[in-house]
């Protein structure tokens, strides 16, 4: 009798084994954030023994986006993909997507989701890719450093005018060898745009129509750029990186300032040997006032899979948007919770009165101006532009000299002219 029941638990397990639905998931979250996706996907496997979700770090964002549409085109395709916001419409025109509003049943409360995020990755009114990593840019700084510079830690600048002063004083006192630096240097002077109502292209920002004209050449990205020009050549900014490397830069002391993504809060106040405090964006008088803007990344269910696959990918979207999930995933990492409900939850058990720098990024962009500016971009292969970008930063801020606004008109022109033909031939591709 025992043989027999060992016989049919054998053949039990290898029943649940054989029916088990399997998915993957493409992702590009590494270091400090890599643990928290595993606690997601371990904590929905453990409660769905008819689901295994199997994640799969596949390197940059960048790198996982062209990854992802190339494994479609072989056939050979993950069934859901983590990809960053510029990726947006190469997604919509990749033919490669299930939008997820598709999979979603009529009790689905889209209504839930954070206002900016889900305007950010909705077409006609429509949610195309799940929740996820949403983030955007905030000012982290060194209170200790302030301290030191005869600043008062608990007034950190709040214009452009204030932050080259502040800066000056800081290297000029010894305090620290550098004002500021940044992450993502593209991704801030996108952020700039939408912080001060300016559109970033045209066809509001490729939102009423497919984007053919980029708009940073105009007199505000110029002046945000000659301003940048003139903070670096005073030693007040200190190039970054492209990515998240000026975050070394801050942790160690050589700059006392740092734009960056609020993803970056639980890395940073964890590892920092000093009071950091958090504020608000930086802002050049005389302009209008918009929103910072949607940073990171959502998932996007891919084409080809069977119909007991998509069941088991809502499943597993549902469970991310968990009002547990998503406050554990925030209190991880940095990142936005995605719903209001995280929020309220958030709220009443006090982890915002008890950590104020994850705070910082919701109410800056909770009490912005809700703009068409600062709605977020669209454009053609988004990825190519804002690396053009990139360089014609990298390029500004080794400017010598004092002409800093017709220098940075000529070097954005120049990037301009390099955006708009990459607009031009995406364009010839896929239709205005």
């Amino acid at each position: 009798m025992k043989k027999v029941l060992v016989f049919l638990f054998i053949i039990l397990l290898v029943t649940v084994a054989l029916s088990k639905v399997t998915i993957t998931m493409w992702h590009a979250m590494s270091g400090s954030r890599l643990p928290a996706v595993e606690a997601i996907v371990n904590g929905f496997n453990a409660t769905h023994p008819d689901i295994e979700v199997v994640a799969q770090f596949t390197g940059s964002y960048a790198e996982t986006l062209t990854k992802a549409i190339a494994a479609y085109r072989a056939g050979d395709q993950p069934h859901i993909v983590q990809v960053y916001e510029v990726g947006l419409q190469t997604m919509l025109d990749s033919g490669a997507i299930v939008p997820v509003y598709e999979l979603a049943g009529p009790d689905f409360d889209w209504g839930d989701v954070i206002g900016p995020i889900l305007e950010y990755y909705s077409v006609n009114g429509k949610l195309y890719s799940m929740p996820f990593n949403s983030s955007t840019a905030i000012l982290y700084y060194n209170k200790d450093i302030f301290e030191a510079a005869g600043l008062d830690p608990n007034k950190p600048p709040t214009t452009f005018n204030e932050l080259y002063e502040y800066g000056k004083k800081i290297v000029e006192s010894g305090a620290a060898p550098g004002g500021i630096s940044f992450g993502w240097p593209a991704w801030v002077f996108e952020q700039m745009h939408a912080y001060h109502a300016q559109f970033y292209a045209n066809n509001e920002n490729g939102r009423a129509a497919k984007a053919t004209e980029v708009y940073f050449n105009k007199d505000f990205g110029v002046d945000v750029m000659a301003e940048w020009m003139k903070w670096a050549q005073d030693k007040v900014l200190v190039y970054g990186g492209r990515e998240y490397s000026a975050n070394q830069a801050f942790l160690s002391g050589q700059v006392a300032m740092l734009i960056q993504s609020t993803s970056s809060v639980g890395s940073i106040e964890s590892k920092a040997n000093f009071n950091v405090g958090t504020t608000f964006l930086p802002r050049i008088e005389g302009y209008p006032r918009g929103n910072s803007v949607i940073g990171g990344a959502t998932l996007w269910v891919m084409k080809g899979h069977s119909k007991e696959e998509y069941e088991a990918i809502w499943e597993f979207l549902q469970y991310v948007m968990k009002t547990e999930v998503t406050m554990q995933w925030h209190k991880s990492t940095g990142y936005f919770p995605a719903t209001n409900s995280a929020v309220k939850a958030l709220l009443d058990e006090g982890w915002f009165a008890q950590h104020p720098n994850h705070l910082t990024a919701f109410l800056q962009i909770l009490s912005g101006t809700r703009v068409p500016e600062a709605q977020g971009v669209r454009l053609g292969n988004f990825v190519a532009i804002r690396d053009v970008v990139d360089s014609a930063i990298e390029e500004a801020l080794q400017y010598n000299g004092t002409n800093y606004w017709k220098e940075a008109k000529k070097i954005l022109d120049n990037a301009a002219e390099k955006a708009n033909t990459i607009l031009w031939e995406y364009t010839m591709i896929y239709g205005k």
